[in-house]
Formats: structure tokens, sequence, C-alpha cells
């Protein structure tokens, strides 16, 4: 991206341990963070990354042990991920049809993946994963929230108001069906560091190039109000941050 991009994720939460029901303290300062909070070991277990994207979060549960198989509907960010961490499995596919066996994994997880599948599919993906788990087992919902100064930079290119809304939505409405279990809610938030708002741009383009049409069509007045939302650290950089949101799920 041609910057010096500094990323890193802030937050303390209080849980009750769902085996003693004491509470205990857990710092939670990224999505692997966030599984692990669960307490159960990694190694060994029989793990799907729904929406695993180019295969970030893949190759971490990969060099904790897990056995990983990743979905997503992009061909070429699984050929990226099958490039980047061969020891998982990956396939191409949507998380409203999982093509998987019924009991097949421990844990599922879908890191910022809920809020990208249709509406009207978004009750059926969470379905999906309920089938695909073992019993007892833990799906893992990793989404940003509506607030915070980089989702409002944000929504100068691409408003995603409604579906982030959606898709906390349809998590309470599995929960409440009985489908799953809340076990826990964890937040955090996403610090992200900028030299130019140039550069923010160009991070949002990098997830989806089909933003840059927008930003090449307002690009001045885009630019100036990014510049605007953002937060200035000591050196004068643009600090961005974005709450996110982790649901716990245990399934039937």
């Amino acid at each position: 991206m041609g910057c010096v991009r500094k990323s890193w994720r802030l937050a303390v939460e209080w849980f009750g341990d769902l085996t003693k029901g004491a509470h205990v303290m857990a710092i939670i300062d990224s999505p692997l963070a966030a599984i692990k909070s669960g307490r159960w070991p990694i190694a060994g277990l029989q793990i799907l990354d729904i929406g695993c994207g180019e295969g970030g979060l893949a190759k971490q549960l990969v060099a904790e042990g897990g056995n990983v198989s990743g979905i997503d509907p992009g061909t070429e960010a699984i050929q990226t991920a099958a490039a980047m961490v061969p020891q998982a499995k990956f396939v191409v596919g949507v998380a409203e049809g999982l093509p998987f066996d019924d009991a097949a994994f421990d844990i599922a997880t879908m890191m910022k993946a809920l809020h990208h599948v249709p509406e009207a599919a978004m009750g059926a993906a969470l379905h999906e994963a309920a089938r695909v788990l073992k019993p007892g087992g833990v799906l893992i919902v990793i989404e940003p929230m509506a607030s915070g100064n980089f989702f409002e930079a944000l929504r100068l290119v691409e408003d995603e108001t409604y579906v982030r809304k959606a898709a906390q939505a349809a998590i309470e409405a599995a929960v409440s069906s009985g489908e799953f279990l809340q076990a826990r809610t964890l937040n955090y938030v996403r610090r992200e560091v900028f030299d130019t708002a140039v550069h923010f741009l160009e991070r949002i383009i990098a997830v989806d190039p089909a933003r840059r049409e927008v930003v090449e069509g307002n690009q001045y007045a885009i630019t100036e109000a990014v510049i605007s939302a953002a937060h200035r650290d000591k050196d004068g950089k643009l600090v961005f941050d974005q709450p996110i949101k982790v649901d716990i799920l245990e399934g039937p």
C-alpha cells in the first residue's frame, strides 16, 4: 500500500466461566484471542472458517494445531488461501449452503462474514453452521458494529449500517429460536493508524475493489470527509477505531 500502517486491537472483558460459574478476566485483542477465550484446546479440533477470505485466520488456527477447513465464495481468495496455508483444506462455496457433512466440526467461525451474506440468507447461514457442528459444538461470530469513526469514514464509500444491523438481528433470532445458546458475548476495539487519508482509502478498496469506482468518482470530497472523521495521534497520523462484537454460540 505504500504506507506504514499500524493495526492493533484493545479490550478487557469480564465474562462468566461456563464451567464454574465464576467471573474471570480476559484480554481480548484479536479474533484469535476471542476464539481462545473459550479456554478449549485448539490443537486437534476440527475447525471450519466460514467466509475465510485469503486465509489469515485459518493460518493462525493451523499454527495453534487446529485441523482447519475454509470456505469462501471468492475463487481468487480461496486460491490465495490454499497457497498461503497448504495445511488447511479450502473450498469455494457460500455460508448458506455448506458442502460439509452433519456434525463434522468442533468449532465454526464467521469472522466479519455474516454481514456479507445476503440478508434473506443470514438465517440459513446460521442454520447451516449449526448443522455442521458436532453436538455441543461452538459457533464464534465476529462482527463489526455500526459505530466508531472507522465505520463513519467507511460509510462515505459504502454504507453498511443496514447489513451490520441485519446480521445482529439474525444472531438474535437464532438464539431466540433455540437453535443456539448464547454462551458469551465479548467486545473489543480494532484500531488502525494511517499516514494519510489516501492510505485509508487504499485499505478499504483492498477489502472490496468495487469501492474504487465510488472513491474515484468523488475523491476530493471523500478524502476530506475521511480526514474529518479521523482522530489524530501525537505524530499527526490518522486514527480510526472500529468496535467489534463477538458472539460465542453453543450448538444444540
